[in-house]
């Protein structure tokens, strides 16, 4: 009898609707779950209560609120993610100087080296 991994459960945090549905779409054919999604730190925080998830994809703006709140939550949960940004690895704060930063606009082959190098650092 083969068993199969399941698909790695994503978590969105994305305020741009059209960019939400875009990785909603895309991520299932790269081989991955959607678990959620949020559009503010609010929403993110209080998915993430309940939400069984093993990587995050977050954007570093909310509609002008910096998301390092739910990065810190993530965190401290051991949940992997990576930020997106239009801004690079300079627009984050010292303490994640190490995170993973996938820049805006991104393309599909972007996004599945970036979830793929984000899975294998862990």
């Amino acid at each position: 009898m083969t068993t199969t991994n399941p698909a790695p459960r994503v978590f969105i945090v994305e305020d741009e609707s059209m960019l939400v549905m875009l990785l909603e779409d895309l991520l299932p054919t790269l081989g991955y779950d959607v678990a959620g999604s949020a559009g503010s730190v609010d929403q993110a925080l209080a998915g993430l209560a309940d939400a069984q998830i093993d990587l995050a994809v977050v954007d570093v703006n909310l509609a002008g609120t910096p998301s390092f709140p739910v990065a810190d939550a993530l965190r401290a949960r051991g949940v992997p993610f990576l930020f997106t940004t239009g801004y690079g690895q300079q627009g984050l704060p010292d303490r994640f100087a190490d995170a993973h930063v996938l820049a805006k606009p991104f393309r599909r082959h972007d996004i599945e080296v970036a979830l793929t190098r984000l899975r294998s650092s862990v």
